[in-house]
């Protein structure tokens, strides 16, 4: 077996089939109130610089992470003036009042790719105004990065697809959270822990996945923790992504690694699924 993380390309760079997620780092668990405190309380700066140089010295290669300006970019500035060289690939960050410079302002800072945040997708799509999307992929292109759209909506990647959207890739949610809009846990300041995580929900999406070329950023493949309460289930969490995406896909995945080893226990899965 091979004992290396395999790659995609990814515009102008090869990123790893299994990158972070970067929602932990913010305290957003999806979980519960009080692992949200934990989360917040555990990824001090100094705890997530030590934390993005583990990705590297396991073999992930990018970190998949909200562009807002006085936490993610804080810390990736630190890490790289200690030789870190992650790839970055950047969400909106919604709450900005506006979006269009905070598109321009991490694409600056170096991100590889930028995507439309998926929450604030799905709720233009559920308000019929789904078209507006097109503004900030334009912003996007005319940066020079990759684009992307984040959904957790099947029907919404559909779409794009059906009207010949101008963009790279998908950040597609195995689990639909949004059937009815909402507003993320980081852009309103008020998280919910009631989201449904229904079993018909990845086999739906990977559907979607495997049904266009673009490149997919699957993540919540671990529904939030909720796959997590053994390794065993874990491993078979991520077998199943793998193995119901396109070889050309990504896997992404949050994680906590307080009190285990989660970076490499996820890569040694990872790598079996991908090369077993």
């Amino acid at each position: 077996m091979n004992s290396q993380l395999p790659t995609v390309s990814f515009g102008p760079v090869a990123i790893t089939r299994l990158i972070s997620g970067g929602n932990p780092l913010c305290g957003n668990s999806h979980f519960s109130l009080e692992m949200d405190e934990e989360m917040r309380a555990y990824f001090t700066a100094e705890q997530v610089v030590k934390y993005l140089h583990r990705l590297e010295q396991a073999g992930i290669n990018t970190i998949q992470a909200r562009g807002d300006y006085h936490r993610v970019l804080h810390w990736l500035e630190l890490f790289k003036r200690e030789g870190g060289t992650l790839h970055w690939i950047a969400q909106t960050a919604s709450e900005m009042a506006d979006v269009f410079e905070n598109i321009r302002v991490i694409a600056a800072a170096g991100a590889v790719g930028i995507y439309h945040h998926g929450t604030a997708t799905d709720k233009l799509w559920l308000q019929g105004d789904i078209d507006a999307v097109n503004d900030y992929l334009k912003c996007i292109r005319d940066c020079g990065v990759q684009v992307g759209l984040g959904t957790h909506i099947p029907e919404v990647i559909e779409y794009a697809e059906e009207h010949g959207w101008d963009l790279d890739f998908y950040m597609a949610s195995l689990y639909n959270l949004n059937r009815k809009p909402r507003d993320s846990a980081l852009v309103s300041n008020a998280a919910t822990y009631d989201e449904a995580f229904l079993e018909q929900d990845p086999p739906r999406m990977c559907q979607t996945i495997r049904a266009t070329k673009k490149t997919c950023l699957a993540f919540k493949a671990l529904a939030a923790g909720r796959r997590c309460t053994t390794q065993e289930g874990v491993r078979a969490a991520l077998k199943f992504a793998f193995a119901n995406i396109k070889p050309t896909d990504v896997v992404v995945v949050g994680m906590f690694d307080k009190y285990e080893d989660q970076i490499s226990l996820n890569v040694q899965y990872a790598i079996e699924a991908c090369c077993s």
